[in-house]
């Protein structure tokens, strides 16, 4: 379906009238607003909220008689604004885009700006408004455009926010790891951080430079999968987990935000495909890459290990499988992997084993002993959606496609093994301990195939099938808006909307600054130069290092008090007592008291001052507060 064909050209011309006018009162109302000093956030939302209103009143007026029932209209309406909402949330990213980064003005800003969202909303009207009103010639092809649509908005809603919105903890501390590059660290194998260093020394030491490799990750996941859907099932079921992945939670979050996880997630699903290629086209090329995407996969996280458990199952269960064990690819495969995880293996010899050490303990979770099967399951509900879990868990115990053929048998079992091997073993861990609640994430990439395939099936349904698949529009689009809504407002807020106390471990560049602040009136008042410690494993650390942008500052980690730091405890093992003044931050005043197992940590310090905040502000408005106090000198531990 064309646009020229959903849409009259008497429609067209209307939508166009109405667009420019729509677009010349969007313009004036944004420029008016700005030069008054309201903001930028309440300027681009108002204005866009009166020209939008305009837009639909005249639009509304010249659209058929046949959409006189009240039902008709009011869908007309709601996916007017549905449309309209969304293509606000990706124009706020824009605007911050030109005017935050690239320092255009607002006034040549906004006009870009306005051609860019008109765009997308004529889009949305052309292809998701008006076929309301017609009959779809093909609606195969009307799924097919939506779909299309759909992954290149998240596609690009990502691209517009990666470098703007601030780096959460995490990320910072990775940007650290790439600032002391290594063959492998503590907490972690080495591919975040050189991905990292990849991307900081192409775009600068800034968001968009830590983050496009996840950025690039996500975009190969999508490339695999959409190959092991089109493999498993056809190129419709292909496009389709390419939605599925645009959609859920679990891929659009490690698309974005560059953890470990972004690179496990590319690894694993390159490893799904060529394992399906070798374990049930049965092409011995594939073993080579199946060893490589293995192997780097265990250079981003141990967990990738588990994909292993789950081929030698399939392996052992599949007669046809089972012949590759007299063949020597699978173990050439296996020495492949090996030799890339090297790095590893040699820090580690080098450092008394405390990486394998460290992460096998945490085989038991994070050490809690706390049954927590109810949290897993609430985690996973989070990560896929309540449409996806239901989809994921349906898909896993419905014969799937009902066809009884030996390929199809196969299929199915592929599929069952590489979910549900990994999922058993988080189930059993969450039994006896708490499990991170990301931890799970990669695993359900094996179902998302048969997920999709579910979502486009007409014939012999049953009827949980039919309620899933009514199930996925509103969760699509419920999702869209979420991920749009949460990334206009950390990077630019909502009026009238205050940030919650839950984001004070959040705002670290303004502040960074307040604290570059404390540090230059203590360097004045003492004539030397702090020592800034962050009173946390390494967040705080962490996202000071990265927004440190004025004299550089001198930073530690929570160790020096006796307390772990991770990658903090190698970077700076020990520090010798000093009469340098000390400069405790932390995200709470009993941080900066007492140390994490509640002993004091006052009789380190040489003459502690009082604990002292900072409110952190944006444009008048509160962010969070910051919790700081000086000492003269440190006494060790």
């Amino acid at each position: 379906m064309h646009a020229s064909s959903a849409v009259s050209s008497d429609t067209i011309r209307r939508f166009w009238f109405a667009g420019l006018l729509a677009a010349a009162v969007d313009a004036v109302f944004f420029l008016l607003l700005m030069h008054s000093g309201v903001g930028l956030s309440l300027a681009h939302i108002t204005s866009f909220l009166i020209a939008a209103t305009v837009n639909y009143s005249f639009l509304s007026k010249c659209l058929p008689q046949s959409l006189h029932p009240n039902s008709l209209r009011w869908n007309l309406f709601s996916r007017f604004w549905i449309a309209s909402i969304l293509a606000l949330l990706m124009r706020g990213g824009q605007l911050a885009l030109l005017i935050n980064v690239w320092h255009i003005s607002f006034a040549l800003a906004i006009f870009p700006v306005i051609a860019i969202t008109a765009a997308i909303s004529y889009l949305g009207f052309a292809f998701y408004v008006l076929p309301l009103q017609q009959k779809l010639s093909s609606p195969t092809a009307g799924w097919r455009e939506a779909t299309i649509g759909i992954i290149v908005f998240i596609i690009l809603l990502r691209l517009i926010y990666l470098g703007q919105a601030q780096l959460i903890p995490d990320e910072a501390y990775y940007w650290v790891y790439a600032q002391h590059m290594d063959l492998s660290f503590f907490d972690h194998p080495p591919m975040v951080a050189w991905l990292i260093w990849l991307g900081t020394s192409i775009f600068g030491d800034n968001e968009f430079g830590v983050r496009i490799s996840a950025f690039v990750c996500g975009l190969i996941t999508m490339g695999y999968l959409y190959a092991l859907a089109c493999n498993l099932y056809d190129k419709s079921t292909g496009l389709r987990t390419l939605l599925s992945l645009a959609v859920l939670p679990f891929s659009f979050v490690t698309g974005m935000l560059m953890t470990s996880d972004a690179s496990l997630i590319a690894a694993w699903a390159a490893t799904l495909y060529y394992m399906e290629r070798a374990l049930i086209a049965g092409r011995s090329s594939a073993w080579l890459g199946m060893g490589i995407a293995f192997g780097l996969g265990l250079l981003s996280k141990y967990t990738i290990g588990l994909l292993g458990v789950a081929a030698l199952l399939f392996v052992i269960l599949d007669p046809t499988a089972r012949r590759w064990m007299q063949r020597p690819h699978p173990y050439l495969a296996a020495i492949l992997a090996l030799l890339l995880f090297t790095p590893v293996i040699i820090w580690n010899a080098q450092h008394d084993w405390a990486s394998f050490s460290f992460q096998s303990g945490r085989l038991r979770g994070v050490g809690d002993d706390q049954f927590s099967v109810h949290l897993l399951f609430f985690d996973i509900l989070v990560l896929l959606t309540p449409a996806g879990l239901l989809a994921a868990a349906w898909a896993l115990i419905t014969d799937g496609n009902h066809h009884h053929d030996q390929s199809a048998r196969r299929r199915r079992l592929f599929v069952r093994i590489f979910t549900g091997t990994p999922f058993v073993v988080f189930f059993i861990l969450s039994i006896f301990d708490s499990l991170r609640f990301h931890w799970t994430a990669p695993l359900w990439l094996a179902i998302v195939p048969t997920i999709a395939w579910m979502m486009g099936q007409t014939d012999h349904l049953s009827s949980i099938t039919n309620r899933l698949q009514a199930a996925w529009k509103p969760t699509i689009a419920i999702s869209m808006i979420a991920y749009a809504f949460v990334l206009h407002y950390v990077v630019l807020g909502f009026p009238g909307i205050p940030y919650p106390d839950y984001m004070k471990r959040y705002f670290w560049r303004e502040t960074t600054i307040e604290i570059e602040k404390v540090v230059e009136n203590v360097q004045q008042q003492t004539g030397q130069k702090p020592l800034v410690v962050g009173m946390s494993k390494w967040p705080i650390a962490s996202s000071l290092s990265f927004y440190n942008r004025k004299e550089p500052m001198d930073i530690r980690s929570r160790n020096m008090f006796g307390d772990s730091g991770a990658m903090y405890q190698f970077w700076y093992p020990s520090e010798s007592p000093t009469t340098r003044p000390i400069i405790l931050v932390g995200i709470e005043k009993i941080h900066l008291e007492r140390g994490r197992w509640g002993n004091d940590i006052t009789y380190m310090l040489d003459q502690p001052g009082p604990i002292q905040s900072r409110l952190i502000m944006r444009e008048d408005k509160p962010l969070r507060w910051v919790y700081y106090r000086v000492a003269q000198g440190y006494l060790s531990n």
